[in-house]
């Protein structure tokens, strides 16, 4: 037997249960799999849903009310259920990722005298974390303190990690996690037999229940989540994996401190990866320039913060996001893989997927020298062909062979992408953004450190890095007048944090 319920034991009083889920996390499933095994096991059941919103801006809410039918028996009238939870009157609130959970709790549908709290930990995130310039990532661990805060019961576990593993959908492993908190008047094996009498992936979903209903039992955890977008450096390796790349594996070795060495192998990797190994070269002698120029100004005194700094973000800047590379990116193994686990495909099934690709005309023009643009500016007929072919965007089917064949050829284009007018353009910011770095860094180093920081801000392609360079831009225009003024740095520093601000609330719906 499982330890005793707290609920069901008032036959007068309805279950009361809410749900918040995102489109295709199958929210919908785990409605019809508790409005079915409650009435199964003698419960009357009414479930509503409020729709959402696209774009992660907001969750569908699931509402289910269970009503005992011996209470309707014996008093021989119906009851009346409500159509949408209210707070202060939910007694278990499933949410399908963390900050899900959290909104339940600002919704007060979360109360300490009453609410079990069941929660997946992982995070999807939402599009104002995601357009902003910096690390708009909200703090998951504010969200784990205020569940043990305002929740009577609050259990969480990584409920897509174990679907993936069990490889079923997350829905089952909340299904588990519902039975695991033994909330609900019902034995596991009723929950079972529902996921039987659905019909559907039966194996799977048992499996995913099973797995995370062990979870939830376990001991309540009170750890933090920790911040996914910050990851360490992997170590410079003792020797290259290919011959032509160890001369530039050694001249990291020789040429810079240790402890810049693993941001170097990682900058190192990601521009090789962008372009070729002549490419690779042109990093380390910007950065061989950078660093020797550092060291003259205060480098050693400052942990050599300059050279680690630039190690990642002329990286970044260096390996920018074109259209060759979106194309690259999307046609990689890995990539077809990844969609593949993530909606549990098996060997023998088949999965497409659509590229939706918005690029402007400046996007076309990138991929040419810069000689051609400027032709196609001359004879405005054929530039209004290229406007019209390019139309609203175009959908490519990258599991067809006309859609791999056509975003493959994209990608090949990688060979001529020196000589494009993209390359020149982003070669000449780079050249104007560390020609600032290093007039600064004579009079202030510090302030030349955040003027390296501030290239977070550009990002993406498109219109996304057209918005993202004109706000770095600003700061270059900016970070000169700084010079000279006590804690230069900082005010840069809250400069970039206000125009970050700003961004953000440009987004809001």
């Amino acid at each position: 037997m499982n330890t005793p319920r707290t609920l069901g034991s008032d036959p007068a009083s309805p279950i009361t249960i809410a749900i918040l889920a995102m489109g295709g996390q199958g929210g919908g499933v785990l409605v019809d799999w508790i409005v079915d095994l409650a009435t199964h096991n003698g419960y009357l059941a009414q479930a509503t849903s409020v729709a959402g919103v696209a774009q992660r801006t907001g969750a569908t809410i699931y509402y289910i009310e269970l009503y005992a039918q011996v209470h309707i028996a014996s008093s021989g009238k119906s009851p009346v259920l409500a159509q949408m939870p209210v707070p202060g009157e939910v007694d278990i609130v499933i949410a399908s990722e963390l900050m899900e959970a959290g909104r339940a709790m600002q919704r007060g549908l979360v109360t300490a005298d009453r609410t079990t709290l069941i929660t997946s930990s992982h995070r999807d995130y939402a599009t104002l974390e995601k357009v902003n310039p910096g690390n708009g990532i909200a703090d998951a661990n504010a969200v784990l303190t205020a569940g043990v805060t305002h929740a009577k019961r609050f259990l969480y576990e990584d409920m897509q990690a174990i679907a993936i593993e069990q490889r079923s959908v997350l829905s089952a492993a909340l299904f588990g996690a519902l039975a695991g908190a033994v909330e609900l008047p019902f034995e596991d094996a009723a929950y079972e037999d529902t996921i039987r009498r659905a019909g559907i992936g039966v194996e799977a979903s048992l499996r995913c229940f099973r797995a995370g209903l062990q979870a939830t039992r376990q001991p309540v955890k009170h750890e933090t989540v920790p911040d996914t977008m910050a990851t360490a450096a992997r170590p410079l390796p003792a020797r290259a994996a290919s011959a032509w790349v160890e001369p530039l594996r050694a001249r990291i070795e020789k040429e810079f401190p240790v402890s810049c060495h693993a941001m170097l192998g990682e900058g190192l990797q990601r521009v090789m990866e962008f372009q070729d190994i002549a490419y690779g070269n042109e990093y380390l002698n910007r950065m061989d320039g950078l660093h020797r120029h550092s060291v003259k100004h205060g480098g050693e005194q400052h942990a050599h913060l300059a050279t680690l700094e630039a190690a990642r973000w002329v990286a970044v800047a260096m390996a920018y996001d074109d259209v060759i590379r979106v194309a690259d990116l999307k046609t990689r193994v890995q990539r077809t893989q990844r969609l593949r686990d993530e909606v549990g495909a098996t060997a023998n099934d088949v999965v497409g997927s659509v590229e939706f690709f918005h690029p402007r005309i400046e996007e076309v023009y990138g991929l040419m020298p810069a000689s051609w643009s400027r032709w196609i500016e001359g004879l405005p007929l054929l530039k209004k062909c290229l406007l019209a072919l390019i139309g609203d965007g175009k959908r490519l089917r990258s599991h067809t062979v006309f859609g791999h064949c056509v975003l493959h050829m994209l990608a090949g284009m990688r060979r001529f992408r020196r000589y494009s007018q993209r390359h020149a353009v982003e070669t000449a910011h780079i050249n104007q953004w560390l020609d600032t770095v290093h007039t600064l860094m004579v009079q202030d180093y510090l302030l030349a450190v955040e003027v390296i920081r501030c290239r977070r801000l550009i990002k993406g392609y498109s219109d996304t890095h057209a918005r993202g360079s004109s706000k770095f831009d600003r700061l270059m225009q900016a970070a000169p007048g700084l010079l000279g003024q006590e804690h230069a740095a900082a005010a840069l520093v809250r400069l970039r944090q206000t125009i970050e601000a700003q961004a953000a609330v440009a987004k809001v719906p």
